[in-house]
């Protein structure tokens, strides 16, 4: 149980340093980490990277206001409102793929966007 907690904190603080230094989605480290390292099963471990994303962006959201004048308010509604909406149904979709789809899906996506930021970078 301490050792589930200890790698539990270590995926999250390297999910929040990434997350707010690149703007990385946080389940590109947490969705790994959790079905590596903690046994979580692929839909598992989506959903509860999904929860603690709450929290990584509502603390990075709050220190860059703070901070600094960063934040496009316009692109926030507009994206926020399309992809509330779109995350609704996606995970309605989740739920209903099995463990080794979505862990075939998450790596595909992982792949060509990978290869992409190298390849533009």
């Amino acid at each position: 149980q301490m050792k589930m907690l200890l790698f539990a904190a270590l995926i999250g603080a390297t999910a929040g340093l990434l997350g707010a230094l690149c703007g990385v989605g946080g389940g590109i480290v947490m969705v790994p980490g959790f079905v590596g390292l903690l046994g979580l099963q692929q839909k598992q471990a989506v959903a509860t990277s999904m929860a603690v994303i709450i929290v990584i962006a509502a603390t990075a959201t709050l220190n860059n206001v703070r901070a600094s004048n960063l934040i496009d308010w316009r692109v926030v509604l507009a994206v926020g409102l399309a992809s509330a909406i779109a995350s609704w149904f996606g995970s309605d979709l989740m739920r209903g793929l099995s463990n080794h789809t979505l862990t075939r899906i998450f790596g595909c996506t992982l792949i060509v966007f990978g290869v992409r930021m190298l390849w533009k970078g």
